[in-house]
C-alpha cells in the first residue's frame, strides 16, 4: 500500500507519542522537520493533530500522549506564524529548522524533563 508523506508524518508521530519515551517525543517535532524538508512548515503541525486524534482514547495514557500532541501542533503553528510574520510566504520544513536555530531554539534544544508544556 502507498503512503503519502503526510501519512508517514502521522504514522511516525502516533509511534513515538504513543512509545512513553520521553527521548523519542522530545525530538519528534525536530525529527519531523529534518526528514521531511521539503514538505509544507504547515504540514508538521497537521500530522502532529492528525497523530493526536488517532490517539484520542479512554486511558489516561492515551489522552495525555494526544494533549501532548496538540500542545506540541499549535506551537509549531505558532512557530509558522512568526516566520511568515517575517515575510517567507510558503514556509517549508527547512525553514522551521532555520528559524529554531536563529530565533527560538525550543525544538532544537536538549530537552529536559519538562520539554512538552503542560496545562
Amino acid at each position: 500500500m502507498w503512503m503519502s508523506d503526510l501519512d508517514h508524518m502521522i504514522a511516525y508521530s502516533v509511534a513515538a507519542l504513543a512509545s512513553g519515551d520521553q527521548n523519542r517525543i522530545q525530538s519528534l517535532v525536530r525529527d519531523l522537520a529534518e526528514d521531511w524538508p521539503a514538505q509544507s512548515a504547515l504540514t508538521v503541525s497537521f500530522a502532529l493533530t492528525s497523530a493526536a486524534a488517532e490517539l484520542e482514547g479512554p486511558s489516561i495514557e492515551d489522552q495525555d500522549a494526544a494533549n501532548s500532541a496538540y500542545r506540541l501542533a499549535a506551537l509549531v503553528a505558532a512557530d509558522v506564524m512568526a516566520i511568515e510574520a517575517m515575510g517567507q510566504s510558503n514556509a517549508k520544513t527547512t525553514h522551521l529548522l532555520q528559524f529554531w536555530q536563529r530565533v527560538d531554539p525550543y525544538f532544537i534544544k536538549t530537552a529536559g524533563p519538562q520539554f512538552i508544556p503542560s496545562l
